[in-house]
């Protein structure tokens, strides 16, 4: 029977060295050939390839959530400028009054997929949201960033190039965030520390297939490893332009979950999910291109970088707790700013201290860059990078009073103070727009009304349950 199954679907199935070789080909075809001709390139292979019958669409909500929607081939090839939905239905979108909007698919984004993850017979692309009269959306950061990007190298000439160095947990059981009030815990499945799991351990086995699946997709990744804490993992990627940076974070951590589920295990991403040891973070390393050249970098500068990197690193330092909240987005993510467990919570720069916000890693020519170290791993990656670079161009230099000691400052130590913070900032405003600004505010703040104020010692169910990552329509209805 099993066999009479098999052979009446006839889906799309790669191998994964081919699969790696097509991806790298379109990333390479995306940086070199218009949108427009791209789309009619892959409309024709839609059209040719049979074996595929669904394209995955994505794109992501004001609070980081990924979402997916399978539309028919044919009906996709066919309606693929008059695709709509009800934004109301998504949280941090559109209300009922305006739920209409649209979705634009940006041709140039599409991943040819591996079919013992996302099944056979698929492809995915990301879409940018628009209104009703094709406007881009003010709430969808995707295409804020695209669009800023695109502004900055026709204005300026200058690309940003991002890598995000994304730490998750693994823990016992699956959807083990969503039961966890029934559980009160999590249980860690190894408890290996830094580079050090057995080889054929669950880590380990988790470490090498998601590392293999996301290589085939065109990550480029560079090193795979168990981190400090026990159940701990990072899987370090290429550097590439910031929004296709961002488009990796999503589905780095879809490819983890999926990964994980098929184990029998939960990859969360929540910041700081045990007590006692270090937390999960998304150190996020920035530099700007100019003519091919990195302009963050110079050979006589201090620690190696210009003027134009000195200035980038001021503005953010300046503005650093009015933008805690875009890149420490949940309740939980204030456990991880704590300086015992090499937290980066001080508003300050250094190369060497891995408790300051930023911290400048050795580099030459090619490689130098900044860590902006306090990103947390739950934080809208489009939102986050998009606040960081706008910040770092756009920003007010910090300005320090030389009447004054120098004193270092410090992050927010829970989500009311950086709300507090975020909500009162013009700068905020004028970068992210008030409706933004209003409606980020609003999301959070129920978030953390249903927290205690205070952190305390233990894990509270409420700061996992009700983070924008795990809870759903059925839970926040029951207020």
């Amino acid at each position: 029977m099993n066999g009479i199954k098999k052979e009446l679907k006839n889906f799309l199935e790669i191998s994964y060295d081919d699969l790696e070789a097509m991806n790298l080909r379109a990333k390479d075809r995306r940086e070199k050939v218009s949108e427009a001709l791209l789309e009619r390139e892959y409309r024709a292979y839609l059209q040719k390839e049979k074996r595929i019958k669904a394209v995955t669409l994505c794109f992501t909500d004001l609070e980081g959530r990924f979402h997916m929607l399978d539309y028919d081939k044919k009906f996709l090839l066919d309606s693929a400028n008059n695709l709509t939905f009800d934004g109301s239905s998504i949280r941090g979108f559109s209300q009922q009054h305006e739920s209409d909007l649209r979705l634009a698919i940006n041709w140039g984004s599409i991943r040819y997929l591996p079919s013992d993850v996302f099944g056979p017979g698929k492809v995915i692309m990301f879409v940018d949201v628009l209104n009703r009269d094709h406007t881009p959306y003010v709430s969808d950061f995707r295409s804020q960033l695209k669009l800023y990007g695109e502004a900055l190298k026709k204005k300026s000439g200058i690309t940003a190039y991002v890598s995000a160095e994304v730490e998750g947990f693994l823990v016992d059981g699956i959807n083990a965030e969503q039961r966890y009030e029934e559980t009160g815990s999590f249980q860690f499945i190894s408890t290996g520390g830094y580079y050090h799991s057995l080889p054929l351990d669950r880590l380990r086995q988790f470490i090498d297939r998601a590392a293999e699946a996301q290589r085939a997709m065109g990550f480029k990744n560079e090193k795979d490893h168990p981190e400090v804490a026990p159940s701990q993992f990072e899987m370090n990627f290429s550097y590439t332009d910031i929004l296709r940076a961002a488009d990796n974070i999503q589905l780095y951590k879809l490819v983890c979950r999926q990964v994980a589920n098929n184990l029998g295990i939960t990859a969360t991403f929540l910041p700081k999910p045990f007590i006692g040891i270090n937390g999960s973070g998304m150190h996020t390393n920035i530099s700007l291109s100019k003519g091919g050249k990195n302009i963050f970098y110079n050979t006589k500068g201090k620690e190696g970088l210009s003027e134009i990197a000195w200035d980038f690193i001021s503005r953010i330092l300046n503005h650093a707790s009015e933008i805690c909240l875009v890149l420490n987005s949940s309740v939980n993510a204030y456990r991880r700013l704590d300086p015992h467990f090499e937290a980066p919570n001080q508003i300050k720069v250094s190369p060497i201290d891995r408790g300051s916000m930023i911290r400048i890693p050795v580099g030459n020519e090619r490689s130098t860059r900044i860590e902006v170290r306090s990103v947390a791993p739950d934080a809208n990656p489009y939102m986050a990078l998009f606040t960081i670079l706008k910040t770092g161009l756009e920003g007010q230099l910090l300005v320090k009073d030389k009447e004054k000691r120098d004193r270092v400052r410090v992050l927010p130590d829970n989500i009311n103070d950086a709300i507090k913070l975020f909500k009162a900032s013009d700068f905020v405003g004028k970068i992210l727009n008030r409706t933004n600004q209003e409606k980020f505010t609003e999301f959070k703040q129920m978030a953390a009304d249903r927290s205690p104020k205070a952190l305390g010692a233990l894990i509270k169910s409420s700061e996992i349950v009700y983070h924008h990552e795990v809870t759903n329509q059925v839970l926040w209805n029951k207020f």
